[in-house]
């Protein structure tokens, strides 16, 4: 595996800036545009929309342009399933009652959500690895993917019986991956539904405990929003485990919804006006610089809550605060 040591000074710091799940919203909680930059990196990691209607589209559109940084990176959802052509065809062969012109006032046909963010400022990714100059001088790769396990009938999902293939490698055998995308968790990591059960892929965390990437962005789960260090044990065993590939011990939580209250976060500028924020930093001269190879950062940061109370109207539901880290990435060469 190629490794780089957070303490290398050919290593450059890197913002990011990361939202996932925000279900057609136009705007980030308590945000309001500003001609700062806030971040080098802005990922969205799915779930752009409730419906998967255009309409829902273009306020996530919104919400990204409103958004100042360089490179803005989106991925598909569950709830985002024109996006996912096969799944599209089916749900409209099984709704013969909806007629044509309503199905295109809503949704459009086959690649019209996607070509919404054409033009735009934003790359749209599919399932692979890809890589991009920054222009602060650092190589990023990433590896994203909007698939997650499920029983239902939405978007980009398997049977959890058949599985998936997360080839964060590339299939190459060696691991150049700086951040994962996903739209799901790995199973076991804040990935407990309010019915205590887990819902993350076994599959991702097989892939992500062989990889080691610095840093695994997703949502999906809302209820298990936070951000958690990780470190990894030597390799002992060919099928990685919780119980062989972590070190709880030398692991630790960043922040879990419980903390996030009233008034918590802080200003990208300072300002208490503009946006919040939950922040974490894994830079060489930090107190927990993140060494890559050994550690992974994992961050849930799904936008939108739970349902307060017994309604589950739309007005009711919690909204919570994306997340901004620093990392330190390669240099280009």
């Amino acid at each position: 595996m190629t490794q780089n040591n957070a303490t290398s000074t050919t290593n450059i710091k890197t913002r990011f800036l990361i939202c996932s799940d925000t279900h057609g919203i136009d705007s980030l909680p308590g945000f309001i545009p500003s001609a700062k930059q806030h971040a080098d990196v802005a990922i969205h990691c799915g779930d752009l929309t409730t419906q998967s209607q255009l309409h829902e589209y273009k306020a996530s559109i919104r919400l990204l342009q409103a958004i100042n940084a360089p490179l803005k990176l989106v991925i598909a959802g569950n709830h985002d399933f024109t996006m996912d052509i096969p799944m599209f065809h089916k749900k409209v062969a099984e709704a013969q009652s909806l007629e044509r012109e309503l199905v295109e006032q809503a949704y459009e046909y086959d690649g019209e959500a996607r070509r919404l963010f054409e033009g735009t400022g934003i790359t749209f990714l599919d399932e692979g690895v890809h890589s991009f100059y920054l222009q602060n001088g650092a190589l990023l790769t990433v590896y994203a993917s909007p698939y997650t396990p499920s029983l239902g009938d939405w978007g980009f999902q398997y049977h959890p019986d058949k599985g998936h293939d997360f080839i964060i490698d590339n299939g190459s055998g060696t691991n150049t991956v700086d951040v994962v995308i996903t739209h799901g968790p790995p199973k076991g990591i804040m990935d407990y539904t309010h019915s205590g059960e887990r819902a993350g892929s076994p599959d991702l965390f097989r892939a992500l405990a062989r990889t080691r990437p610095r840093m695994h962005c997703f949502g999906h789960i809302h209820e298990g929003w936070g951000a958690k260090l990780v470190t990894w044990r030597d390799r002992t065993t060919a099928t990685p485990s919780h119980l062989t590939d972590i070190d709880n011990g030398q692991s630790y939580p960043i922040a879990k919804l419980s903390d996030m209250k009233d008034g918590a976060g802080q200003s990208l500028t300072g300002d208490s006006a503009l946006i919040k924020y939950f922040a974490t930093s894994h830079c060489s001269r930090d107190t927990h610089p993140l060494n890559w190879g050994s550690q992974t950062l994992f961050v849930n940061a799904a936008i939108e809550g739970t349902p307060q109370g017994m309604d589950n109207q739309k007005e009711n539901i919690s909204m919570q605060l994306p997340w901004v880290v620093d990392l330190e990435l390669r240099s280009s060469p």
